[in-house]
């Protein structure tokens, strides 16, 4: 899910689509999460809450999903189509915005605040519910889900290859994490291993110097494009 309009959980939502959904795949421009649809209002607005906008005018690219969340709470308010550029808007033609954000940046920056989360949305692999019941076309869907699928799982882990002598090799694998386990293969040279494993590239920087003292050596970390538990 980008924030480039409907893409995802949220167009699903707003168009009423009878789909089926494959695969959630959790992924955002700053990271592997949900991004959110929110009401906004400049932060000089008398408005506090949803119950405040009754009889205002909202501006949004998500029409369907401004008018269900509305109506979710008994809201009568004018809800107009927003082209783009929609934070700029309020508050000079609308009393107030719904707009996608993640880390809520571009609305503080337009001095805007949130006053509520209208939906959450992610990444949806979706299929025709008359393909998804083709045997033959279900099974190509499932192939790239999971293939989307190690794609993403890739984006937040590493390969970490290194070498390390017999009586240390103990030691440095107490340390080293995995998915299941180390994969450890004899060097040619007598008495040395070589172990590699998938980590989570957040602690990278804190194993690395760990591995090192425990023996390890021609560390190597490698980026990988997919990883398919």
């Amino acid at each position: 899910m980008l924030d480039a309009g409907l893409t995802g959980h949220d167009w699903i939502v707003e168009n009423g689509s009878d789909v089926h959904e494959v695969a959630d795949l959790v992924y955002a421009k700053q990271g592997l999460r949900p991004v959110r649809w929110v009401l906004a209002v400049p932060n000089d607005s008398k408005i506090k809450s949803v119950r405040d906008l009754a009889g205002k005018r909202i501006a949004t690219e998500a029409v369907g999903i401004a008018k269900k969340y509305l109506k979710k709470n008994g809201v009568h308010a004018e809800v107009e189509f927003s082209w783009g550029a929609t934070e700029v808007k309020a508050p000079e033609l609308v009393d107030a915005i719904i707009e996608l954000t993640e880390t809520g940046s571009s609305l503080r920056a337009h001095n805007l605040r949130i006053v509520d989360t209208v939906l959450e949305s992610t990444t949806r692999l979706i299929a025709n519910r008359r393909a998804w019941r083709n045997p033959g076309k279900r099974a190509k869907i499932e192939q790239l889900a999971l293939l989307l699928r190690g794609a993403l799982e890739a984006e937040s882990k590493v390969l970490l290859k290194m070498n390390v002598r017999a009586p240390k090799l103990d030691a440095m694998l107490k340390i080293l994490p995995a998915l299941n386990s180390p994969t450890i293969n004899s060097l040619s040279r007598a008495g040395w291993y070589s172990v590699e494993s998938v980590v989570a590239e957040r602690v990278v920087r804190e194993i690395i110097p760990a591995l090192k003292s425990a023996g390890a050596e021609g560390i190597i970390e490698i980026a990988l494009n997919k990883v398919v538990p």
